[in-house]
This record gives C-alpha cells, sequence and structure tokens, in this order.
C-alpha cells in the first residue's frame, strides 16, 4: 500500500516538473491524452441534460395537449348538438308558415323524465308561462301533447302519456268527447254522447273548447268503438311520433281572441238620434243590466241620455241610419174664400120718384 502511494507521488511530481518545463511536445502529449477524456465527460453529462429535459417537455406537452383535447371534444359536442337544433329549428319553421306566429313558440327535447318511460319529457321554457296552466303542444300541424309548468319547469306529456286529456270532436258530426292517452300511437275517447253515430276511420280533431288547443287541429282516426252504459268510448290511432320528440310549437294562448272583452253596453254609440232613441223602457232595461254602475253613475247617464222630445216618430232598428223625410219648406198660400153674396145677381136700385110714401 504504502509503495504504491510512493509511486503515484513519484508520477506526480515528475508531471509537475515536466509541465513546469514549458515543454510544447510535453503539454501536446498531455493534452492529447486528458482532451477526449473530457470531451466524452462533457458530451455525457449533455445528453443526461437533454434526456431529463426531454422528459420534462414531453410531460408537460402531454398534459396540456390533453387538456386541450378534452375542450376541443367538449366543443365538438356543443357544435354537433348545435347543429342538430338548427336542422330541427329549419325542418320547423315552413311549418310555422300556416299558425299563428304571436301565440306560438318553439321548444326544444331536453331530456325524459324517466328513463324507462318515453312519454314524459322535460322542455325548455319560453318566458311568460303561468304554473298549473295546460299548454298544447303540436307536432308540425298534429297534435303532439300537453304541457304544464311545475316547479319552475316545463313538462311535455306526450299523446301516450295518461296525463295528456283535452277536448275532441270525431266526425262529421262533430261528436264531442274526452281523449286520454293510452299508450305509444294510441289514444282513448270517453264520453261521447250515444245519439252520435260514429264510425271506424272518422277523423279527430280539437275542439279548441277547453283553451289548450285551437279548433280542427289533426289527432288521429278511429280504429274502435266501444258503446257503454252511459257514453259510447272510441280507441283512436294518432298522428303523432312519440319515439322522436324533438322540437314541438308550444300554443301560448289558445283563446277566441275575436270577440273577446266585447260589451255592448260600453260600446261608445254615436250622438244620433235615430240611433241612440229608444223608449224609456229599453233604456231603463239596458241600465238595470249593468250590475257594477254605482248609483252616481247611473243618474250620471240619466242626465246625459236625449229626452224624449228628441225621439223621433218612427225608429228602423234593422238600418244602421234612418233618414227621416224632409218636410219642403214653402210658402204655399192659402186661397182666398169666396163669399155666397157676391155670387148673387145685384138687386135693382129703386126709383126714387115712383116710391109712393103715402
Amino acid at each position: 500500500m504504502k509503495t504504491r502511494l510512493i509511486v503515484i507521488a513519484i508520477l506526480l511530481l515528475i508531471l509537475t516538473v515536466l509541465l513546469s518545463r514549458n515543454d510544447e511536445r510535453i503539454s501536446d502529449v498531455v493534452l492529447g491524452v486528458i482532451n477526449p477524456v473530457k470531451q466524452n465527460y462533457q458530451n455525457f453529462i449533455q445528453n443526461i441534460q437533454d434526456k431529463s429535459h426531454s422528459y420534462i417537455f414531453q410531460k408537460e406537452s402531454i398534459e396540456k395537449l390533453t387538456t386541450e383535447n378534452r375542450v376541443l371534444r367538449k366543443r365538438l359536442l356543443e357544435q354537433v348538438h348545435y347543429i342538430s337544433q338548427v336542422k330541427n329549428i329549419y325542418d320547423m319553421l315552413p311549418k310555422l308558415t300556416r299558425l299563428p306566429v304571436a301565440n306560438i313558440s318553439l321548444v326544444e327535447t331536453i331530456s325524459y323524465v324517466k328513463l324507462n318511460s318515453f312519454s314524459q319529457v322535460i322542455l325548455t321554457k319560453p318566458s311568460g308561462l303561468q304554473n298549473d296552466t295546460l299548454y298544447g303542444l303540436m307536432q308540425g300541424y298534429v297534435v303532439a301533447g300537453i304541457a304544464q309548468v311545475r316547479n319552475n319547469q316545463l313538462y311535455g306529456y306526450l299523446t301516450s302519456d295518461s296525463k295528456c286529456r283535452f277536448s275532441v270532436f270525431i266526425g262529421k258530426s262533430k261528436a264531442p268527447g274526452i281523449a286520454l292517452g293510452v299508450k305509444e300511437n294510441e289514444m282513448l275517447i270517453k264520453f261521447i254522447p250515444k245519439w252520435h253515430k260514429i264510425q271506424i276511420g272518422d277523423p279527430v280533431v280539437t275542439s279548441g273548447l277547453d283553451n289548450i288547443f285551437f279548433a280542427d287541429i289533426p289527432v288521429g282516426i278511429v280504429s274502435k268503438i266501444e258503446v257503454q252504459s252511459s257514453y259510447t268510448v272510441a280507441h283512436i290511432k294518432t298522428y303523432s311520433d312519440v319515439y322522436h320528440p324533438k322540437t314541438f310549437f308550444l300554443i301560448n294562448d289558445a283563446r277566441a281572441t275575436l270577440a273577446e272583452g266585447f260589451d255592448s253596453n260600453a260600446t261608445d254609440l254615436p250622438t244620433f238620434a235615430p240611433v241612440l232613441a229608444e223608449s224609456n223602457n229599453s233604456v231603463e232595461h239596458n241600465m238595470s243590466a249593468q250590475t257594477q254602475t254605482t248609483t252616481d253613475e247611473t243618474q250620471e247617464m240619466n242626465a246625459t241620455m236625449p229626452s224624449i222630445s228628441s225621439i223621433p216618430s218612427r225608429i228602423d232598428q234593422t238600418q244602421e241610419e234612418v233618414i227621416e223625410p224632409v218636410v219642403p219648406n214653402e210658402n204655399v198660400q192659402e186661397p182666398k174664400k169666396i163669399h155666397t153674396d157676391t155670387l148673387k145677381p145685384p138687386k135693382p136700385k129703386a126709383d126714387s120718384s115712383s116710391l109712393d110714401l103715402f
């Protein structure tokens, strides 16, 4: 052991002496031996550093690309769903031209209420809907079901659900009835009067009397008839497609609006005497019919009514305006009376010379 140390020390001493002499040949030999070792060492260290950086960079890149991939997939799903909605809406827009746009809203199906039931769906909720109010659902031009707002959520009950109920007319005789959902593509119409003659194949349309649907919207055709003790029951085959509940027309307001709010007593009538004037009995009858009119208002109305003297001699109520004949204003002179005494012959005058007074 000591010998080895002594040998190493001698070699280091010789090497130091040689290097201190500044001999180019010796320095070249030493550098030729040391430089390759140093270069290999640097290359080895650099390779280790490159591999470590490459591994770290690949890990960061993988995590970044994975996050971007998830975001892009989410956006792709949203775009696919958006394109599907746009396609459904564009398919429905041509049919919207034949419906009253002011009372119609477009609703989309969000999901089913239950996974094992295809008759109840959750719909997008338009603004302005009221709770516990039934709204009609149309699929194109046919009845698809009804909708109701519960817990701030719009639920749709298709024609195959038992909660779907509305009034209908059957056949040419317009036999009334109540349609109830039974199963897929089948409904049951109850409470049909027995005196109405209905047949298999008669069309069934909505009546519009329940403020759920407009009148005369197709529902289906009669497929089976049963006569019970008090009423007739009909089975119908519906037109709607309950297996593809995509986009619906929601009827916001199905009430009749042509004569809505009409009050004959409150109608402003012209002040023309023949139209306003009536007999005292009819005026008192109309005023008594207004139950909401207070005593003061009645007195004011009596004060504003025309007097009896303004009532014309003839009233024709079948015409809007009655024109009385105008008496011509002419100065007609009465004929002079001829006295009868002027027509008698004049009496002859007596001659005074012929009078014999005595």
